[in-house]
């Protein structure tokens, strides 16, 4: 495309590769510079995305519902980000009311004052009940209620993209198919192998040794041998 220059000339200058990287630099730094990060000063809108989890263990008689709200940081642009702002704990079992004030106050506050607050799962999680921890769903073994409220932090900073999944990589992967597909192996023998056999809990039998022994019609009666001490 031909431009027709209608004024005259008086000066002219040669735009450099480098000149031109220093431009652009100075434009993302300017872009940066108006990314809002998250600080304790950061105003809490009027309304928050939030996801709530169900907490049932066998320590307390009612469940608890830990609900954590999500501020949205720089909608609508390259930077969009979204981020913990603050937790709530509640239940009906009020035995734990004032630590679990205490506790949702303090973790509200480490959200909102920004950086890196994923420190916080390892906290929580290290924290162990001198009676005794127990088993959750699923075979995960908690050392406590705090321990499980910190689990439940760890999932949702991972669903909100702060945390990267706990994942075995493709070696382990490979291992642990390896020893599932054995272990079906061997249950499906064992399930082959149980076909034809007697009850679980049955007695020996004293005429045939046999572990066939089971009460029938108030009676003790082999299933092997038909001996019966009724007979």
């Amino acid at each position: 495309m031909t431009i027709k220059i209608e004024k005259k000339i008086v000066d002219y200058g040669v735009v450099r590769e480098q000149d031109k990287q220093e431009n652009e630099a100075r434009e993302a730094a300017a872009s940066e510079s108006n990314i809002v990060q998250m600080h304790e000063k950061v105003a809490r809108p009027e309304m928050l995305l939030g996801s709530t989890y169900k907490i049932k263990t066998p320590l307390t008689e009612h469940a608890l519902y830990v609900t954590i709200n999500d501020i949205i940081l720089n909608p609508d642009t390259p930077h969009e980000v979204r981020r913990p702002f603050e937790v709530f704990i509640n239940s009906k079992n009020m035995d734990h009311f004032q630590w679990i004030v205490a506790l949702t106050r303090i973790i509200s506050a480490v959200f909102r004052k920004g950086g890196d607050v994923t420190f916080l799962v390892e906290e929580l999680r290290s924290v162990f009940d001198p009676s005794g921890g127990y088993f959750k769903k699923g075979g995960k073994f908690m050392p406590s209620l705090v321990a499980e409220i910190g689990d439940v932090i760890h999932s949702h900073l991972v669903m909100i993209g702060m945390l990267k999944q706990d994942e075995p990589d493709e070696n382990q992967k490979k291992l642990i198919a390896e020893k599932r597909a054995q272990y079906e192996e061997s249950i499906q023998m064992k399930e082959g192998q149980q076909e034809g056999e007697f009850p679980e809990g049955a007695q020996l039998c004293i005429k045939c040794s046999t572990k066939a022994m089971i009460q029938m019609d108030g009676c003790m009666t082999c299933l092997n041998c038909g001996e019966s001490k009724c007979q």
